[in-house]
């Protein structure tokens, strides 16, 4: 079982079960930025997931906006995604093969591809689903690329999910503190987390005990951090109860520790600013910034160089544009943004 995306390699082809909306922006925006630190091109098939995998991209402070103008990340549209479904099998093999061999003539370190491909499930085409899982399989393998499936139980019924498990040698699989489909809650650290999605009273509890029991166990530690971090750059919405509990649980923290709440969005902050989290001596609130070159970014850039606000993450060719006119079937690959 491989636990981050960071752990994939050239000539992996893993798949990952999503619990949710939030987990699937996340594990493709993670795959996806890896690839650009790596200095590869990454391609995106989509089928009405980019919006929110590009959100994610942005939260996570990654410079993705020059890449997409230089075509170090493409974007496959919808419609172009599913065409490849009514392709013979050998036909869609050249065709990803043309981008493999594109990218290596570029200059980029590698190629990766990920997207929502459940279009193809199930239907009758010129070949079965498993069978143009296979052959890709093949190019993995043959070419050294890397490759993730992505599965939800949004889009795929159980017995499908776990077929394609079936099919594929590594499956990716995130460690979850908490995730109820509306609120999703990943441990990232001894005394920090991240939020991701809305807090409402079905999950303000879930809250409460997340902090109750870090802030416990950072009191029984001598080393941990004496901060108490919530990342909230995921966080979408979050309710007046909610927000005054958390501005009444930093008021009861001891004065040897505080929670920090970093990359807060505007709408989330409004709400916190009403219910008096100025006044709160032991809480600290981080506003998530945006650069003025239009690229999204906050404090402590994750390192690497697709993820540094500021980076161009471009590839190894002088910024050619290479994603547009290939002739290949994918007559639509393009910029997306």
């Amino acid at each position: 079982m491989t636990r981050s995306t960071r752990d994939v390699s050239p000539g992996d082809h893993v798949c990952a079960v999503p619990l949710s909306e939030e987990q699937l922006w996340e594990v493709s925006a993670d795959f996806v930025a890896d690839g650009l630190d790596r200095h590869e091109r990454v391609l995106y098939f989509d089928d009405g997931t980019v919006e929110g995998v590009l959100s994610r991209l942005a939260d996570d402070h990654v410079a993705f906006e020059r890449p997409l103008r230089t075509g170090q990340l493409a974007i496959v549209p919808a419609e172009a995604t599913r065409a490849i479904f009514h392709t013979a099998l050998h036909e869609a093999r050249a065709m990803v093969l043309e981008h493999i061999d594109d990218s290596a003539a570029a200059g980029y370190a590698g190629f990766r591809m990920t997207g929502q491909m459940n279009y193809g499930v199930d239907r009758q085409w010129p070949a079965t689903f498993a069978e143009y899982d296979r052959e890709l399989d093949g190019l993995v393998r043959d070419r050294g690329i890397t490759a993730l499936c992505l599965y939800d139980r949004r889009r795929y019924s159980d017995d499908q999910i776990e077929r394609m498990r079936d099919a594929h040698r590594k499956e990716l699989s995130v460690p979850t503190a908490y995730d109820d489909g509306l609120l999703r809650v990943v441990r990232t650290g001894p005394t920090s987390a991240r939020l991701a999605g809305e807090v409402d009273h079905s999950n303000r509890p879930a809250i409460a005990r997340l902090l109750e029991t870090t802030l416990d166990d950072a009191l029984r530690s001598h080393s941990a951090p004496t901060d108490i971090e919530l990342n909230l750059a995921s966080l979408r919405f979050i309710d007046v109860a909610t927000a005054v509990s958390l501005v009444h649980a930093a008021e009861g923290f001891p004065d040897t520790h505080r929670l920090v709440l970093v990359d807060v969005r505007p709408g989330v902050l409004r709400v916190l600013d009403r219910c008096g989290a100025p006044f709160a001596a032991q809480l600290t609130v981080h506003e998530f910034q945006i650069a003025t070159d239009g690229t999204w970014a906050g404090p402590g850039p994750v390192p690497g160089t697709g993820r540094d606000t500021g980076a161009g993450g471009a590839g190894p060719a002088g910024g050619a544009n290479r994603t547009t006119g290939h002739g290949d079937g994918f007559t639509d690959l393009r910029e997306a943004r």
